[in-house]
């Protein structure tokens, strides 16, 4: 795949298998316009195609990891799209719900570290991780009734098993501001840390140690977890075993961590 080239966002992999990608368009407070939205989808889409990519840490730069929809640029059209919002221009999605589903989707786990103001998109981006360390005065709402609205960039499937679902009404139907702590408390948020980015970092670090295929299988077995009943979890986790003791070389490693040896897990 060809090298990813973007002014609003920034991505680098360390020698571990760790990306980091920070929304870089700080002094908008990492708002949603257009190109905001395509960046953050090439992003996603760039890392899952990846080859070593192991965890995704997902940042912004700034005062605010993203302060959701950059209302100016969206005057004319909320949704800054002409064509229906029905339309699924991502595959299951449009591309406002893409931005955040991107995620979800995304092979490898990604962690969000979250500061300072994260607003209705921003929120439902970060919704998209499997992890959320936020510090305790990060400012947070799910916005868009204020505007008239309804949250439609993927909130309500990507908020599935995190949050009750009468709390998540009150939430939605208020547009009320909530801080980081009250965040985890409420389920939107894993860990509250002073800072959100080091934590982050440490996470994606240990899960970079693990066997990436197993990972990878348990990250869509999460996602079965939800959408498919019971029968077919459990078909699931079992075809999912099969294909990680397949692979070449993988019952040594596995031998290896059973008898506490350090174990190198291959990407192929």
């Amino acid at each position: 795949m060809s090298e990813f080239s973007s002014d609003r966002v920034a991505i680098e992999v360390s020698d571990n298998g760790v990306a980091h990608v920070r929304f870089t368009r700080g002094d908008k407070m990492n708002a949603l316009d257009p190109e905001q939205f395509d960046a953050i989808i090439a992003a996603g889409e760039h890392v899952s195609t990846l080859k070593g990519v192991r965890a995704v840490v997902l940042s912004g730069e700034g005062k605010a990891f993203c302060a959701g929809l950059d209302t100016s640029s969206f005057a004319a059209a909320p949704t800054g799209e002409n064509r229906p919002l029905a339309d699924r221009t991502h595959g299951n999605a449009n591309r406002a719900q893409y931005a955040a589903t991107v995620w979800r989707d995304c092979p490898a786990p990604v962690i969000a570290a979250v500061h300072g103001v994260c607003f209705g998109g921003g929120l439902q981006i970060a919704s998209g991780a499997d992890i959320r360390i936020v510090r305790s005065d990060t400012r947070m709402a799910i916005m868009e009734m204020k505007w008239g609205l309804v949250p439609d960039m993927g909130g309500y499937a990507l908020w599935r098993g995190l949050v009750r679902d009468d709390v998540l009404r009150e939430l939605v139907y208020t547009n009320r501001e909530f801080s980081g702590e009250e965040a985890r408390q409420l389920g939107l948020a894993t860990f509250v840390e002073e800072d959100p980015l080091a934590r982050a970092n440490a996470i994606a670090d240990e899960i970079a140690t693990k066997n990436p295929h197993a990972v990878r299988g348990a990250k869509r077995l999460f996602k079965a977890m939800h959408d498919e009943n019971g029968d077919a979890i459990l078909l699931a986790e079992s075809e999912e075993q099969d294909q990680v003791i397949r692979k070449p070389n993988q019952i040594e490693a596995v031998m290896a961590a059973m008898q506490k040896r350090a174990p190198t897990f291959p990407e192929d």
